[in-house]
């Protein structure tokens, strides 16, 4: 394997403590860091070392698809790699957005000249696992609940929404359509007549935490039609394409399909294409959006979703435990959380420190993990 060099962005919501920590870095850093990229989407591909130079691992699949992906990989994804690992260090609340599936991205990004939702013509389907408390929003609730919230705030404009929410999940499209076409001008008066009213219980605590960042923004109502989840380290969310998220506070190492195709629906300054959001939008109820580890192995577990683009494991050895073996195909990419892990698949033994990652190619052996710490393990997960 070889040492990968990962690429941190420095969005505005970004943590200046958790990746930077995470890497033994002075904290605080000196100014947000959102996410560490560990993968090889040309938006901000990590890097690997070249007789003392960095080369992005984007060039080195395209110079060499074979060594690097493998036939079978090339012959189900192109010659590109599939997955994007991501450490994501949350301290105020993304936007809320959803992806669309894969004939919607190829079809989108085709007619998308501009490349303003579509920026490549792959799907985004997303897992995250939480390493600290986690708070997200995913995925519609049963629009019943939904409708009993917003009515118990007694703002009488409401009511068109309310009415459509009491429809069934049939009524949840245009719920969510009248927040997000309100009127800008009567927005700040819409969210201020909810936060007045004298309405106790978490929904309404969500509600105002968000209106202290966006005190105009109809995305403040419509988090209220969806899960709020506050996961443990180790539990997982699992978004599919469709399906609206938000991401509140906290750390956790995520993984997706390479792609950054993002449709916005509040919770933001940027463009909201309220049209083509709910064209995208899977309007269902999200019965469980929590995934629980499954253990495959000795120190082993992993975060079962139906997609072939990605997989996830953890690895986590105790001093004395012996050494896991894992036979994943195509490349693999090991981020290192805790500990002092040797990682191995045949082209040579690479020492793993917290925060370090190392990268292996198709066309090298099974992986081989020792030593005594918390790995996390991105691969394929083609049968």
């Amino acid at each position: 394997m070889e040492l990968l060099q990962g690429r941190i962005r420095d969005y505005a919501w970004g943590s200046r403590t958790a990746i930077a920590r995470l890497q033994g870095r002075p904290v605080p850093s000196e100014g947000p860091e959102a996410e560490l990229w560990l993968g090889a989407h040309p938006g901000a591909p990590a890097t690997v070392d070249r007789d003392g130079s960095p080369v992005s691992l984007t060039d080195l699949l395209i110079a060499e698809p074979d060594h690097w992906l493998g036939e079978r990989l090339i012959g189900r994804f192109g010659i590109r790699l599939p997955f994007l690992l991501k450490v994501l260090a949350a301290d105020a609340p993304l936007s809320m957005q959803a992806h669309p599936d894969a004939e919607q991205a190829r079809a989108g990004h085709a007619a998308d000249a501009d490349r303003v939702n579509y920026v490549d013509p792959y799907h985004k389907p997303e897992l995250l696992v939480a390493l600290s408390e986690f708070d997200a929003l995913c995925g519609f609730r049963d629009p019943a609940e939904s409708a009993a919230v917003i009515a118990a705030f007694g703002v009488p404009a409401l009511e068109p929404v309310v009415a459509a929410l009491r429809g069934g999940p049939a009524g949840l499209r245009e719920a969510v359509r009248l927040l997000l076409s309100w009127p800008a001008a009567e927005r700040p008066g819409l969210v201020a007549d909810v936060l007045a009213a004298e309405v106790a219980g978490p929904d309404a605590v969500l509600a105002r935490g968000l209106a202290v960042d966006y005190p105009a923004d109809p995305g403040v109502l419509v988090a209220l039609l969806l899960h709020h989840v506050r996961l443990a380290p180790g539990e997982a969310i699992w978004m599919p394409a469709g399906n609206l998220h938000a991401y509140l506070r906290g750390t956790g190492v995520e993984i997706m399909a390479a792609s950054d195709n993002v449709l916005r629906g509040g919770l933001t300054p940027k463009r909201v294409d309220v049209d083509e959001l709910l064209r995208v939008l899977r309007f269902e109820v999200l019965d469980e959006p929590v995934v629980a580890p499954v253990p495959v192995a000795p120190g082993v577990v992993t975060w079962r979703v139906p997609v072939e683009d990605f997989a996830l494991h953890r690895v986590e050895l105790a001093a004395g435990d012996p050494a896991v073996r894992l036979a994943l195909p195509g490349p693999r990419v090991v981020l290192c959380l805790a500990g002092g892990l040797t990682v191995d698949d045949g082209v040579g033994p690479i020492l793993l420190a917290p925060g370090q990652a190392a990268v292996g190619t198709a066309s090298a052996g099974p992986l081989v993990i020792a030593g005594e710490g918390e790995a996390y393990v991105a691969s394929c997960a083609l049968p």
